[in-house]
């Protein structure tokens, strides 16, 4: 019995704790935590980086798809009006190539330089002659100067106004019926599939009726805000209709079959609007604005024409 009580007490005695060791360990699970913890976080800031750039990417992206979605907006919420403001912006345009696109190629005030220089080498000469009884010394050779960039260019602002006003009061608003009202007819006569459908719209827009509406009131719209009278707009349209007609015929039958083929009704006008900058600076080049004598002469003749018939 003694001897059981003395080996206790010599194995408590020599019985090593746990406790340190335990500490020890549970420090070290603390330290491979933080690390992993703090990884996380790495990994996680890291993360964040790449989608924050990601997402002004795409940010980007409908910042440079965002006016064509506010057109198409605008264009399903308000189409006459926004196809209004479109036909004043791009008929005022092709009515400003119009204007200067012919002065820039021509050279602007080149003509008026040549005259200048002309003047000034004839003068010079005369001035250049000896009097009678002497030798006629030669002059040197005339200085030749390159022309200058410096020539202005002529812009008629009201003509512009014109072509903005009728773009947006005239054209825009009956286009917009018009395409309409051709989709309704194509549709009603049962018209459908292929190439069939652009070659009756083009037919029925070209040969039938609006290519001889469009062009009648362009040139008596023109004429109006001109200061015509009536009968002076009268013998303008019948003047010009013609070859108008000639040249619409030209131009318009292959872009309106593409047109037609290929384009949604809703933007077949937008499609005419841009293609009309160049036909609007053809218009413009081929009858500028006539002056109020001309217009009177010409329709003075035209009654004098008609009165002797």
């Amino acid at each position: 019995m003694i001897l059981g009580r003395f080996e206790k007490l010599s194995t408590e005695r020599t019985a090593t704790p746990n406790y340190p060791q335990h500490s020890s360990g549970s420090t070290g699970v603390q330290q491979q935590q933080r690390r992993a913890s703090s990884t996380k976080t790495e990994s996680e800031a890291s993360s964040g980086i790449k989608s924050s750039s990601s997402n002004d990417g795409n940010t980007n992206k409908k910042t440079s798809k965002s006016f064509m979605e506010w057109y198409e907006e605008q264009l399903s919420a308000r189409p006459v009006f926004t196809k209004m403001v479109t036909g004043a912006l791009l008929w005022g345009l092709g009515d400003a190539v119009a204007q200067i696109m012919p002065q820039v190629a021509g050279g602007g005030g080149a003509e008026k330089l040549a005259d200048s220089s002309s003047s000034s080498s004839s003068s010079s000469s005369k001035d250049n002659q000896p009097p009678q009884g002497q030798a006629l010394v030669e002059p040197p050779p005339p200085v030749t100067l390159a022309p200058t960039a410096t020539s202005v260019v002529e812009y008629d602002w009201p003509r512009t106004m014109r072509a903005v006003l009728f773009g947006f009061a005239l054209h825009a608003p009956t286009s917009h019926l018009h395409y309409n009202f051709l989709e309704w007819m194509t549709v009603r006569a049962g018209i459908t599939g292929g190439i069939r459908v652009p070659l009756f719209k083009a037919f029925m827009e070209q040969f039938v009726y609006w290519s001889w509406i469009s062009n009648s009131m362009y040139h008596g719209a023109m004429g109006a805000m001109q200061g015509l009278n009536m009968t002076q707009i009268y013998h303008r349209i019948e003047d010009v209709l013609w070859e108008t007609q000639k040249a619409q015929w030209v131009f318009w039958i292959p872009v309106q079959l593409l047109n037609f083929r290929f384009v949604p009704v809703r933007h077949q006008l937008n499609v005419v609007l841009l293609t009309s900058i160049v036909w609007t600076a053809l218009l413009s080049a081929w009858y500028p604005p006539e002056k109020k004598d001309d217009s009177a002469s010409s329709s003075s003749t035209a009654s004098q024409k008609k009165t002797e018939n």
